[in-house]
C-alpha cells in the first residue's frame, strides 16, 4: 500500500485544473500525500500521436462546452481562458525550482503555487506564459521573483523539466491530469471517484 498520490498534469489543461480542485479532499481523508508533477503535453503528444482536444473538428467544441459544465458540476470557478492552449513551460520549471529547492520556506510554497497558477489562468484569464503574470504570482506566495526568474533560464532547471517529462512518458503519462495511486495509473478528472473507490476497496 503506498501513502501517495502521484498526479501529472500540464497547467495549460483545463481537466488538470478541475482534477487538481478536488484531489487533495481526497488524499486528505484518506490521509495520503500528493506528489505534484508538472508536465508537457505537447512532449508527450509527440509520443502518443495525440493533439490538444480543442483542435479537432467536433470533439474541440463538445471539449469546451464540457470544461465549462465539469466546473458547474463541481462548483469549480472556470472562466474559459482568453488565450487557449499556452506554452507552460515556465510555470513548470518554476515548480520544480520551487519544490526541490533546498530552502524549505520556499519548498513549503510549491503547493500554493500550483495553485495560484491554475487560478490565474482559469479564474482571471491571465496568460500564465507571460513573464509579467508569473513574477506576479510568485511575488503574492511571498518569494523573490528575481531569484526565480534567474534560476529558470539555468541549464539545470531546464534539464528538470525535461527529466519530469521523461519520467512520465516512461511511466506511462498520456493525458492530464492522470494519477498514480501505486502502480495503478487513472486517466482524466472524471476518473477521481474511482480512484478513490480503488483507495476504499484496495482495488479490484
Amino acid at each position: 500500500m503506498t501513502n501517495k498520490i502521484d498526479y501529472y498534469f500540464d497547467f495549460s489543461s483545463p481537466y488538470g485544473y478541475l482534477g487538481s480542485k478536488r484531489i487533495e479532499t481526497i488524499a486528505g481523508k484518506h490521509k495520503l500525500a500528493i506528489n505534484w508533477h508538472p508536465i508537457l503535453l505537447g512532449a508527450v503528444f509527440k509520443v502518443s500521436g495525440q493533439a490538444p482536444l480543442t483542435t479537432f473538428p467536433l470533439k474541440g467544441e463538445y471539449a469546451l462546452m464540457d470544461f465549462e459544465r465539469s466546473a458547474r458540476e463541481h462548483g469549480i470557478p472556470y472562466q474559459a481562458p482568453k488565450t487557449f492552449p499556452i506554452a507552460a513551460v515556465a510555470a513548470s520549471r518554476a515548480y520544480y525550482w520551487i519544490n526541490e529547492n533546498p530552502d524549505t520556506a520556499i519548498a513549503a510554497k510549491a503547493t500554493d503555487f500550483v495553485h495560484a497558477v491554475f487560478e490565474a489562468y482559469y479564474t482571471k484569464q491571465q496568460n500564465i506564459s507571460k513573464p509579467e503574470v508569473l513574477t506576479a504570482i510568485v511575488n503574492a506566495l511571498g518569494l523573490d521573483s528575481n531569484t526565480l526568474a534567474e534560476a529558470l533560464g539555468q541549464q539545470p532547471v531546464k534539464d528538470r523539466l525535461k527529466k519530469a517529462v521523461d519520467d512520465a512518458i516512461a511511466r506511462g503519462v498520456f493525458g492530464s491530469p492522470m494519477m498514480y495511486y501505486g502502480d495503478e495509473p487513472f486517466w482524466g478528472s472524471d476518473r477521481i471517484d474511482q480512484l478513490e473507490n480503488w483507495i476504499e476497496k484496495g482495488g479490484w
